[in-house]
């Protein structure tokens, strides 16, 4: 016999297991217009009270990937590794290894977001390069792995519909923060997306959404989980978001930063290593290396040659950009106004509050509040000191890139708050903070 949807929510909310047929008329239901959605809110806050059993979550991310279209990347001709991030200030990781990775021979089918809140978008980002156009059909993505190497674009709407319905029923119910929503939700795109292969950035810290380490481990796990039940290779790194990944927040200044990275330039080395041990991780899942040393050796020297700026330029072009900044950076956009914060004391940098320099970038115009909110691609901040490092009395801690004077000024303030300096040198806290994966 089967339940009706009150029956299901009764049980869900006593803690029981929902079979993949049940799930399926309630989900499945949702996404069709035959179920409503309070009772799909009333089933959303049950997950979030009770959880849900691993198999009941693997079940239910299947059925979301399922929920629209499929990419086939079985054509392609080579290996292909995607790349996702939860998220975090500074992160510019995949504007580094998914060319890097792309020139070293492995594919990159990236699908990537927008900023939201005080996140930076790997599109918006992208988009500080004239004519760059993040819209690509999923045959011209596919082409383009193939033919470049990697794609990086907006995430179609066909691509698991289930996942933008739940999404945005979560974010008015209060159910954003459920650790099973949270892995079905980004996996259910993975699976949509077609690589047999997935590596996961798993942020933790006061940058990051995730602010508990041990909830960070847990999100990870679950995603394991989730890729193994369904076939693929997938490994999640939990990395540290205690302060900004690199110098720079903001859009085309954290382009810079990734070009000078991946020139082979000198780079901040909290994000030379995790981009190292990302891109490692992607070579050795893509199959063009066979031990974690190999692989992090020839991600080492592919960061070393500069190979990956010129793969960076060919993506652009491919897809409708003006690569010249590759060579010129000096060409992205400019904030007319650019102040220094100073130290007003000697000793040592001990902290830099990320959030707080998130926020004050959101409001020189370099985020977003709410979606298809315009940004302001120039302005932001570089973070000239690290944590660690020994200051004199007027040395310059920070830059502020700004459109007006007024702004600047208020942007500086806020950058003084978050950099503390003091008579203690600060330990160093590892990058990545524990590492899971579907073989092990």
């Amino acid at each position: 016999m089967v339940a009706t949807i009150p029956q299901l929510l009764d049980r869900k909310r006593a803690g029981e297991r929902l079979t993949r047929a049940e799930l399926d008329q309630l989900v499945g239901g949702y996404v069709r217009g035959d179920v409503p959605d309070y009772q799909v809110a009333a089933w959303l806050m049950a997950v979030c009270c009770r959880g849900m059993a691993r198999a009941e979550l693997a079940d239910l991310t299947d059925l979301m990937a399922r929920s629209g279209q499929q990419l086939d990347l079985h054509g392609i001709g080579r290996p292909v590794v995607d790349k996702h991030s939860t998220g975090g200030v500074g992160d510019k990781l995949s504007l580094i290894v998914v060319p890097l990775v792309a020139a070293l021979g492995v594919g990159v089918a990236k699908l990537s977001g927008r900023g939201l809140g005080f996140t930076g978008g790997t599109l918006d980002k992208l988009e500080s390069f004239d004519g760059f156009s993040v819209d690509l059909t999923p045959d011209q993505f596919i082409q383009q792995i193939g033919t470049v190497g990697a794609a990086i674009a907006g995430q179609s709407p066909d691509l698991a519909p289930a996942d933008g319905k739940l999404y945005a029923l979560r974010d008015v119910t209060g159910t954003v923060q459920s650790i099973p929503l949270i892995a079905s939700s980004v996996m259910s795109k993975k699976l949509a997306g077609g690589a047999p292969s997935i590596v996961l950035d798993v942020k933790q810290g006061r940058g990051a959404f995730m602010g508990d380490l041990e909830d960070a481990r847990a999100l990870a796990a679950e995603m394991m989980v989730i890729g193994k039940a369904a076939g693929r290779r997938v490994t999640a790194f939990v990395t540290d978001m205690d302060q900004p990944l690199g110098r720079c927040i903001g859009n085309a200044i954290e382009v810079r930063e990734a070009i000078e990275v991946l020139r082979g330039d000198a780079g901040d080395p909290r994000l030379i290593e995790l981009a190292t041990r990302v891109a490692a991780e992607m070579l050795l899942l893509g199959g063009a290396a066979t031990t974690e040393a190999e692989a992090r050796a020839v991600a080492a020297s592919g960061l070393r040659r500069g190979i990956g700026a010129e793969k960076l330029g060919e993506i652009v072009a491919a897809q409708g950009g003006d690569p010249s900044p590759i060579d010129e950076p000096e060409l992205l956009p400019t904030a007319p106004v650019i102040v220094e914060v100073r130290a007003d004391r000697a000793g040592f940098v001990t902290d830099i509050e990320p959030m707080a320099l998130a926020l004050a970038a959101n409001r020189l115009g370099a985020g977003r509040a709410r979606k298809g909110d315009p940004i302001d691609h120039a302005v932001g901040f570089e973070v000239v000191r690290a944590v660690g490092d020994a200051v004199r009395t007027g040395d310059v801690l920070a830059r502020v890139h700004a459109r007006t004077s007024t702004q600047a000024e208020d942007a500086g303030a806020a950058a003084r708050g978050a950099i503390s300096v003091g008579d203690a040198e600060s330990e160093p806290r590892s990058i990545v903070l524990d590492r899971f994966s579907t073989s092990q």
